[in-house]
């Protein structure tokens, strides 16, 4: 079965200044056609990263670009590898074409899964003019300033046993290990994270950083990544209908602010 889908794949804020957001996991669009085929839960698509656009308000006018997926990555994972490769070996993962939610239940009614032509359509469709536009974007702000930032905006519910035990840490960032930023760029943001009160943060923890903070994120061209995944009881519900809390965000977003200012502040500092 092929795929069809009448939406972009994106929508991209381009800004003046040199850093790019990126918000691939964002988006709620499912197609019809599609739809019809999930389960009464996965049409809910309660896995998104809820509302880091209006989170990351302030975005715009400190100059930045904002790159934002439009499907659910239900439909594809746009912070997977291509070919489907596991990021954490060993580990429980979702798939480049999920089948399953974070909660392991079933996506698709009747065990009706997508197949290789339909995975490789839905990959041409989506996945690739989303990467083609983060790398062209990343070429026309390298290009202009000369050192950048790639900031990868993530959130995820705080207690999630099939992914790790307990609650997660509130502010987790990632860069490869190290190798996807500059080390002072990251010491920077995980101090900003560590003194925010109420708040805990940890570097490379549970999550490193995915595909996109791993394939994009490359010091010596003068492109530093940083993977921010923030648990979502820091500014919305976990739970349906997955609200947004303005009183919960105001304690949050200053410090979020003051990371991509301490952003723009590193990659300035290297032009």
């Amino acid at each position: 079965m092929k795929f069809q889908t009448t939406q972009p794949a994106f929508r991209l804020r381009q800004g003046t200044q040199p850093l790019l957001i990126s918000m691939p996991h964002v988006g709620t669009h499912v197609p019809p056609a599609l739809q019809a085929r999930f389960t009464a839960q996965a049409r809910q698509v309660p896995d998104t990263d809820w509302h880091l656009e209006r989170l990351y308000d302030f975005a715009d006018a400190l100059g930045a670009s904002v790159l934002v997926a439009t499907h659910s990555r239900y439909v594809i994972d746009l912070n997977r590898p291509p070919d489907n490769q596991n990021l954490y070996p060993g580990q429980d993962t979702t798939a480049l074409c999920p089948i399953d939610t974070f909660d392991k239940t079933p996506i698709y009614a009747a065990n009706d899964l997508p197949d290789d032509d339909e995975v490789s359509a839905r990959r041409d469709a989506i996945w690739h003019p989303y990467h083609r536009q983060l790398q062209a974007e990343l070429d026309r702000l390298t290009a202009a300033h000369g050192t950048i930032v790639l900031w990868e905006a993530h959130s995820i519910r705080s207690v999630l046993p099939r992914f790790f035990q307990g609650k997660l840490p509130d502010l987790n960032f990632g860069t490869a290990n190290g190798a996807s930023c500059d080390p002072g760029l990251a010491q920077a943001v995980l101090a900003i994270g560590k003194a925010a009160t109420g708040y805990s943060a940890v570097l490379n923890g549970r999550y490193t950083g995915g595909y996109i903070t791993r394939q994009y994120g490359r010091p010596a061209q003068g492109i530093h990544a940083v993977q921010l995944e923030m648990t979502q009881c820091s500014y919305m519900q976990e739970a349906l209908p997955f609200d947004y809390v303005p009183e919960r965000s105001m304690g949050i977003q200053p410090h979020l602010r003051q990371m991509i200012s301490a952003s723009l502040a590193f990659a300035k500092g290297r032009a």
